[in-house]
């Protein structure tokens, strides 16, 4: 860390001319150090970026080559930890995300590639390589960000428009909510022990994954997660040499996995391990057989599963019960009616390619780009025109990164909304306001008035006489792309039969029952069955309760409701 000397006031006059000489001089020993990147962040200089801009021309001349990251062009918005942490988190990855898009881009010339390289981004949206490389830090949760949008691109198919997310995969349980046809999104992220105020999808996670860890802790009780056993060398079941008992070890136990139909050649499962594992770590410990100790870790994964779905949903003011169950994730589908049934979700919903899920999320989203600055003003001292011309500066440099992306002013859809607060608050509400309008004294009263509403859905109350601040203004554009197409098939018979290969014990409803099994790809549209079954398809299995029914619907996606439910009636209820 170099210090130079400068000072830009709250206002944005410049205090302290920028000493050059300091900047020269800590550019010669990051020289010295090897530094590849070098992130700049100044007080208040989002009120006048002009020390920054000066500081990265220097650093120019100086280091050529070397990455840098400005806080002005990063996150240009008052609260310094967060923008600091968030430039210097850009710089850290920018220079790895720079040479490997490099070497991504010259390898698809070199391959004759004729589509569009686009890179996923962390608010739910795509991006250029070009733009990758500026803003680095955009993509630091970009994996999980493409659940809600295949949530919503699957759940569109039956004009649904309330979703939440779910993901299960070997480490984490990912769970994000869609209102509207809309991912929740938040600027408060954290990345390891560093906050973040970059807009992110709002995903809450939890380390409840098929490797989870089963222990027991210091009160002497059960308890599953955070800690996972990875992919190496994995839950004890996969015969990698794992000897602690995890959640997939339980799946196993309770008879919902076959270890013969697992697709990859490379496992070669060991279930005698798996019962070993949890016998010693669990069952011995407990003084239960090694049934009950799977059924327990069984069921204390699932509640710490639906305490993350009502984080989302209750604690957000949403009541869960109107929205559908999208589950994925190459374990969620074991786990999603014992879910479904805690929180009283009528109707789930499973795509065929659950286990790629965020990856069909990337494949739909859109170029995606958003815009902050700081105004900071109480409602009273707002100046409108101000206000409308700082907006009119954020779309046209949204609008112009799009055009550089192929998206012309015509075809893009530019979005407007302000964080506003109580007066002495610390957390902002986003109000979103219209895109074309002029910001008049008639738009902030309705700005108020959406603050009021929204404030009364979050916390539960509101304070109609109470003062506000105009905090941040903001600005995303968007860029429709091309969108694959779900192939709708024609609706057969319910009877599913033929697509039984064979019949297994599994536990349901505290006894082991033999179940039919089903081949998922065998399930035609139109094919319904009843709980208890279980349903297999090489990356996922489908674990069907005996109160659950399963239908496979026009695409070849699967909807599971509560037996004897009119499953037509749901669809249209939550449509």
């Amino acid at each position: 860390i170099h210090v130079v000397e400068e000072r830009v006031n709250v206002e944005g006059e410049i205090v302290t001319p920028l000493n050059e000489n300091d900047v020269r001089e800590a550019a010669r020993a990051f020289r010295a150090d090897g530094v590849e990147a070098v992130a700049v962040s100044f007080l208040w200089s989002f009120r006048n970026p002009a020390h920054e801009t000066r500081v990265r021309e220097i650093l120019e001349e100086e280091l050529p080559g070397v990455y840098i990251s400005l806080s002005t062009d990063v996150l240009p918005q008052i609260r310094v930890y967060e923008r600091n942490s968030t430039t210097v988190l850009n710089a850290y990855v920018g220079p790895v995300l720079t040479r490997y898009l490099s070497r991504l881009q010259s390898e698809l010339s070199g391959r004759q590639f004729g589509g569009n390289l686009l890179i996923m981004q962390s608010n739910g949206g795509v991006m250029s390589p070009e733009v990758a490389q500026r803003f680095a830090s955009n993509t630091l949760l970009s994996g999980p960000a493409g659940a809600p949008m295949a949530g919503i691109f699957y759940g569109g198919t039956h004009g649904f428009r309330n979703v939440i997310t779910v993901d299960m995969g070997g480490t984490s349980f990912d769970v994000a909510l869609v209102k509207d046809a809309e991912p929740t999104v938040t600027t408060e992220g954290v990345i390891g022990e560093h906050r973040i105020a970059s807009p992110i999808l709002d995903i809450h996670t939890v380390g409840a994954g098929g490797g989870s860890i089963a222990w027991i802790n210091t009160g002497g009780l059960l308890a599953v997660g955070p800690k996972s056993a990875g992919a190496e060398p994995g839950p004890a079941l996969y015969g990698r040499g794992g000897t602690e008992p995890t959640v997939t070890d339980a799946q196993y136990v309770l008879g919902y996995l076959d270890p013969d139909f697992f697709e990859s050649g490379e496992l070669n499962c060991d279930p005698d391990a798996a019962r070993q594992a949890i016998e010693t770590h669990v069952a011995k410990p407990l003084g239960l057989d090694v049934l009950a100790a799977a059924e327990g870790i069984y069921r204390i994964v699932n509640n710490n599963m639906a305490a993350a779905l009502e984080v989302v949903s209750v604690q957000r003011g949403y009541d869960p019960r109107e929205f559908v169950l999208v589950v994925a994730g190459g374990a969620g589908p074991i786990h999603a009616a014992a879910l479904a049934r805690e929180l009283e979700i009528p109707l789930l919903l499973i795509p065929r390619a659950s286990s790629v899920f965020c990856a069909a999320g990337m494949l739909i989203s859109d170029l995606k780009h958003d815009y902050v600055r700081t105004y900071a003003r109480e409602f009273d001292q707002v100046d409108a025109a101000e206000v409308s011309r700082l907006l009119g500066e954020m779309r046209e440099a949204a609008l112009a990164t799009l055009a550089a992306e192929g998206v012309s002013a015509d075809e893009a859809e530019v979005r407007m909304s302000t964080d506003v607060r109580y007066v002495g608050q610390f957390n902002e509400v986003d109000i979103p306001i219209a895109a074309a309008a002029e910001l008049t004294p008639a738009t902030l009263a309705r700005i108020a008035t959406d603050f009021h509403a929204r404030h009364d859905v979050l916390y539960g109350y509101s304070m109609a006489e109470a003062p506000l601040e105009l905090i941040n203004l903001r600005v995303t554009a968007l860029g429709r792309t091309p969108k694959p197409r779900q192939e709708r098939g024609t609706a057969g018979a319910p009877d599913a039969s033929h697509a039984v290969i064979g019949h297994r014990d599994a536990y349901f409803d505290g006894a082991f029952r033999n179940v039919p099994v089903y081949d998922g790809f065998k399930l035609d549209s139109g094919n319904t069955l009843d709980g208890p079954a279980i349903v297999v398809q090489p990356t996922t299995t489908i674990v069907v309760p005996d109160d659950f029914s399963l239908k496979c619907d026009d695409y070849g996606n699967y909807l599971m409701y509560v037996k004897d439910a009119d499953v037509d009636a749901l669809i249209a209820s939550l449509s």
